[in-house]
């Protein structure tokens, strides 16, 4: 188990594609600090998942969106877990709406949450890191943050802010031994995205993907317990796409 003996914290970990990321750091040794915001059943599902397969995790509340809170989430993963190795900020929400539509608070609630949520817990983790001279940094962004799609401007938006923000942070922490990269699924069927499968199932998408399907959660997972580990040692600042090859293609890849 290439986590062994390391402390994971994933934020937004009570659902989707954050319930299978705790699960593939759990899987790979790490002890887990599962955050939520509003779902304390379904975090502690996400708990006794782990524990029951012999894992070892514990539960944190806290809106990442709130600088304070976010700090108060790392401070308790590091002391109910014994100290902080791997970050990965999951935490987002979907707004969805074409622009002349959109109200303000669509837009600052989507920027809050999403990028704001990266940029807390970065900051109140990066100290703990560059102390150690050690720590994996994932963010999962989207391939919404490097391509258009009507109806997605702010979250396209807060995903873009966060690719850009990997980069950077990727350069200032290098020299701590810190890494940090990107996740970026394409379609993936969660809550998040349902809205934009509503109309026919996401066939009408589907067949825009050059592989023909989605990702699932789990295989987005692997992705960031891949980037968290010791075989991507050598990789920062990386924006690494999960999207069945959709952003390799022009326009739809194909005449249609």
């Amino acid at each position: 188990m290439k986590l062994e003996g390391q402390v994971a914290l994933v934020t937004g970990a009570s659902r989707g594609i954050g319930r299978e990321i705790a699960m593939a750091l759990a899987d790979e040794g790490a002890r887990v600090a599962v955050n939520y915001r509003a779902r304390p059943d379904a975090a502690a599902e996400v708990v006794e998942a782990i524990e029951t397969a012999g894992g070892k995790a514990v539960a944190v509340p806290g809106d990442v969106a709130d600088p304070q809170e976010a700090a108060a989430a790392v401070a308790r993963a590091q002391a109910e877990l014994g100290g902080l190795h791997v970050l990965v900020n999951n935490a987002g929400i979907a707004r969805d709406g074409l622009i002349y539509n959109l109200t303000a608070e669509d837009w600052l609630e989507v920027m809050r949450v999403n990028f704001g949520g990266v940029f807390n817990c970065t900051r109140a983790a990066m100290g703990h890191f560059m102390a150690q001279r050690a720590g994996a940094i994932v963010n999962v962004s989207s391939v919404m943050g490097e391509r258009g799609w009507v109806g997605e401007s702010n979250y396209a938006a807060s995903k873009g802010a966060i690719n850009a923000f990997t980069r950077c942070a990727a350069l200032e922490l290098a020299k701590f031994d810190v890494r940090v990269n990107a996740v970026l699924p394409g379609f993936t069927p969660t809550e998040l995205v349902a809205g934009l499968l509503a109309k026919d199932g996401g066939r009408s998408i589907k067949q825009q993907i050059p592989l023909r399907e989605f990702a699932t959660a789990r295989q987005v997972a692997r992705v960031v317990a891949f980037l968290a580990g010791p075989d991507a040692a050598y990789l920062t600042g990386e924006l690494v796409r999960v999207d069945g090859g959709a952003a390799a293609a022009l326009v739809l890849g194909r005449p249609k």
